[in-house]
């Protein structure tokens, strides 16, 4: 049976490829979704690449994860520094979680330093643009195939 990745995308990143490009880059979201979908086939994983604005909806997704999935990657976007929610049902889910950020938070405002999502994730990959989506499929699948042994 084919392990599945939820990727799951916060607010504003519908807006890639338009928004601030020098901080976030040219790619859309459409373009990220191709990627990180060819990878998981190069490894025979499935992708399942969602975004939302809403808070609520994510945590919807993180909760439905924890029945169907097998791992998720999550790039929760400007709630990475501001909820609790998320980190709680990242938690509550009990799967493996890879951090995902576009841009090296560390190099930006001082808020943007502290993610709470960190807290409930195994590993963070951030400031390689759409290629850390490709790095946390990998990362996903080297987590899953050390639980399977």
């Amino acid at each position: 049976m084919v392990k599945t990745i939820f990727v799951l995308n916060g607010p504003n990143l519908n807006l890639l490829g338009k928004r601030e490009p020098e901080i976030y880059g040219t790619e859309t979201l459409e373009d990220v979704r191709m990627r990180t979908e060819a990878r998981a086939q190069q490894l025979g994983l499935a992708i399942d690449f969602r975004q939302s604005n809403n808070e609520g909806q994510l945590v919807d997704w993180v909760q439905e994860a924890r029945e169907v999935a097998d791992a998720i990657i999550m790039n929760a976007a400007g709630l990475t520094h501001t909820s609790v929610a998320l980190l709680d049902a990242l938690q509550a889910a009990e799967l493996p979680v890879v951090e995902v950020h576009l841009s090296n938070i560390f190099r930006r405002d001082p808020f943007r330093q502290h993610s709470y999502i960190s807290l409930g994730a195994n590993g963070v990959i951030c400031g390689l643009g759409a290629k850390g989506y490709e790095l946390a499929v990998e990362a996903v699948a080297d987590i899953i195939i050390k639980q399977g042994s």
